[in-house]
């Protein structure tokens, strides 16, 4: 019994030992994943925040961020690390594409690829509005317009005066910023057949294009790029293109002075011709 009885306690006693050894090198592992953690949380990398909030459309400058020192394990994928290329050495520089408050880390996602386009909104000069224009290969130049350019917008309709037909220049040198979805002018890429063209009027050239467009149809005529001439009024109905002169109307013959008397002759009355004394 007593063999039994040591036996079943020197068991015990391995057992333990086995188990205390155990516990302490699993807690010796997490001891060194521990520190390890703590080594990488304590190494940072300096990351690129603004230092004050920006407006979508806004341009980002150099003097617009700063540098803070992030933990290297928690760095944003998208986070700017880099100041050459936030910055290229070129010039050239980015837009917000949302609204971006103070101390925000600068991320790739919230702003436009050097010398990139926001949109057509950050292209609106202060007051003007942007129209779309439906055009065809023939009204919109053969696909040669491009964001940046001028047009002359002609309408052709009928005439409510003559009912004739009629091509009349309702708007000159009017900003295209945008052809299609593109409002990037990249002067590299090929023509393009467009189905609008977007361009920036007041709210009176505005109404102006949308009456006409509704009304006939428009056509635009591409201005140079140095061309700074104003042109006159333009107009052409049917008969000046085929060189149909309107002619005046013909004035119908007098017809010759009639002068009578009214005579009884029993119960009835007649006019009797006489000479005429003036």
């Amino acid at each position: 019994m007593r063999m039994v009885f040591s036996l079943v306690l020197v068991l015990g006693l391995a057992l333990a030992g086995f188990a205390v050894y155990m516990a302490r090198g699993i807690l010796s592992q997490n001891a060194a994943a521990l520190q390890d953690a703590q080594a990488k949380t304590k190494e940072t990398v300096p990351v690129f925040i603004m230092n004050k909030a920006m407006k979508y459309g806004d341009v980002l400058k150099k003097e617009d961020v700063a540098t803070i020192s992030w933990p290297k394990a928690a760095i944003p994928e998208t986070a700017f690390t880099d100041f050459n290329k936030l910055f290229p050495a070129d010039g050239q520089l980015r837009i917000a594409t949302r609204d971006i408050g103070k101390f925000e880390p600068v991320l790739t996602s919230n702003v436009t690829e050097p010398g990139g386009d926001a949109g057509i909104t950050t292209r609106l000069t202060p007051g003007m509005r942007a129209f779309a224009v439906k055009v065809d290969v023939a009204s919109g130049v053969s696909g040669f317009l491009k964001p940046g350019d001028r047009v002359d917008v002609y309408w052709t309709g009928t005439s409510i005066q003559d009912h004739s037909d009629v091509t009349r220049l309702i708007e000159q040198g009017v900003d295209v910023v945008a052809v299609d979805q593109i409002s990037n002018a990249d002067q590299s890429a090929k023509a393009i057949i467009a189905r609008t063209i977007t361009v920036q009027a007041t709210p009176q050239q505005v109404a102006v294009l949308a009456q006409a467009q509704a009304t006939g149809k428009l056509a635009l005529s591409l201005v140079g790029a140095q061309d700074k001439s104003v042109a006159t009024a333009v107009e052409v109905d049917s008969n000046r293109l085929l060189g149909i002169q309107a002619q005046a109307p013909v004035a119908a013959p007098e017809k010759p002075k009639v002068c009578t008397i009214k005579q009884r002759s029993g119960s009835d009355v007649v006019e009797v011709p006489i000479p005429c004394t003036d």
